[in-house]
């Protein structure tokens, strides 16, 4: 215990320590809502110097510093949930939140301990820490149900790089990131070019082969979607005296909208059960169908047979173009059941010894089902509808599994007055925009409080209401037609690559070495 103490003062007292901590803090600036995407590059250089040849424990250290800059800015927009609807103490909400960011800071901190370890056995530290972070990313994305948020390809979402990402997704543009980070580090501190202009030269390659061999182009297909934002205040969303005020206000909002090809609410837009909502939902059915429209919305099912609850998404109104009846009925197939639940805030593990704890562990809606991963796509007035409800946009593999190539629109819906006026929607918006350009199919995401929007991958335009306004945004999406490559083969491609790299890396490091 005495050596753990002087060993952690030793750290504390180190310069490298507070370096690597100020590098993960100004991460957050490369999201959303700042966007200042330069600014990864230079984090990743910055921590490759603190961390750069170091015993495994050491650099394990800088990365768990790196780690808590990066969490503790970057997701501090949890904490507006936990203090305003949790009902802790402030000294126990900022505790658990904590908690989360060490949680997630032992990521980065395996990441780098894996590259000592690596490098002390092979002397070769470039290819160990692309594959070591990138291995630690994917763990961090599925460990306990994963938590992928603020991956390091979200910073790049908006930087000429994005073009990549039809071809290698999200988690090839991570690679890039850390790829041009370390490059830049290694050109500063011995002038060392060659990971640089290699990794530019590789990224040169990518991006010609797509801007010169297009997979995707625009469609002679256009939808018009009205995307309606209620604007409901959290703490009215399930009190029973606002029900019929909340449904007859988004009914009212989209009386003056059904021109529209499709009309779409938010997460859970209708606050009660689908078993005791019927006679609503049957008359939006006729509306829609009598202006020759549909309209998805979201809501709460609970099925007291089996005692079952599903986070769900119904379609009302016209399935097929050519119909002239809505087909609505209770738990008619045209639906989609929310798959990757929300921990605390839509199931709470062992939730017998922690619901009695705080309000926290026991908010309204958090016992739901999970629906199966893979659903067929909503069909909605002749549109095939990619549906995502909130979390699950956070989760690539998911949404690329329910993708069809004959998928119109990729369609996310969600409920951020969790956050408040912090930069949580934004960021959650900038993830939908990168599911987007993954896919490169137009995204229509409509929220509660904001930020709703439509963002077309092909022209990199996006069109939003302002947040914290109930509003209705009326447009025309021109749908894109082709599968990109990332939709059609994943990650596997990127991850073989990563594999051949550090191979061939270590093995010329090693020759090297029995040479000299």
């Amino acid at each position: 215990m005495a050596k753990t103490l002087t060993w952690l003062k030793g750290a504390l007292r180190d310069s490298k320590t507070w370096l690597a901590l100020v590098a993960g803090l100004v991460l957050t600036l490369a999201y959303a809502p700042f966007s200042l995407w330069p600014i990864a590059f230079v984090s990743i250089a910055v921590l490759s110097w603190c961390s750069y040849q170091q015993t495994p424990k050491k650099a394990a250290w800088y990365g768990f510093a790196f780690g808590l800059g990066w969490f503790g800015a970057g997701v501090s927009w949890v904490h507006v949930s936990i203090a305003e609807f949790g009902g802790l103490p402030i000294i126990a909400s900022l505790a658990v939140m904590a908690l989360l960011v060490c949680y997630l800071a032992l990521f980065p901190a395996l990441a780098l301990a894996i590259t000592g370890w690596c490098y002390r056995r092979s002397g070769s530290w470039f290819a160990p820490l692309i594959l070591s972070f990138t291995f630690a990313e994917w763990l961090r994305g599925t460990l306990l149900t994963g938590f992928p948020w603020l991956s390091l390809g979200y910073t790049q979402t908006d930087s000429p790089l994005n073009i990549l990402a039809p071809l290698v997704g999200e988690f090839g543009l991570a690679c890039v990131v850390l790829a041009l980070g370390y490059g830049l580090f290694r050109l500063v501190l011995n002038r060392a070019w060659q990971p640089l202009v290699g990794t530019c030269a590789l990224v040169a390659v990518i991006a010609l082969s797509a801007y010169f061999a297009p997979a995707n182009q625009y469609a002679n297909k256009h939808i018009s979607v009205a995307l309606v934002q209620g604007n409901i205040k959290q703490s009215m969303r399930w009190e029973p005296e606002n029900f019929w005020p909340t449904m007859l206000k988004y009914q009212d909002m989209t009386r003056t909208h059904w021109q529209a090809d499709l009309v779409v609410w938010p997460e859970a837009a209708v606050p009660e059960l689908e078993s005791l909502a019927g006679d609503f939902l049957r008359s939006l059915d006729k509306a829609a169908v009598f202006n020759d429209s549909a309209l998805i919305t979201g809501i709460v099912d609970y099925q007291y047979d089996t005692r079952k609850a599903y986070n769900t998404l119904v379609v009302v109104g016209k399935q097929e173009a050519d119909s002239s009846e809505g087909h609505y009925t209770y738990l008619h197939r045209n639906r989609y059941r929310k798959h990757q639940l929300l921990p605390i805030g839509e199931f709470v593990p062992f939730e017998d010894l922690l619901r009695p704890i705080a309000p926290l562990f026991d908010l309204p809606m958090s016992s739901f089902s999970r629906g199966e991963r893979v659903q067929n796509n909503l069909l909605a007035n002749g549109y095939h509808i990619l549906p995502a409800i909130c979390y699950e946009i956070v989760f690539p593999d998911l949404v690329r599994a329910n993708y069809r190539s004959d998928s119109d629109i990729l369609f996310t819906v969600s409920n951020d007055a969790w956050f408040g006026d912090s930069h949580g929607p934004h960021q959650h918006m900038q993830i939908s925009r990168m599911r987007a350009l993954e896919l490169m199919r137009p995204l229509v995401r409509v929220t509660n409080t904001g930020v709703t929007g439509v963002y077309d991958p092909l022209s990199q335009k996006q069109q939003s209401l302002p947040q914290f306004v109930d509003d209705v945004l009326l447009t025309d999406i021109q749908l894109i037609a082709g599968d990109s490559f990332y939709a059609r083969q994943g990650t596997w491609p990127v991850w073989l690559l990563l594999i051949a790299f550090a191979l061939l890396s270590m093995g010329i490091t090693y020759r090297r070495k029995k040479g000299a």
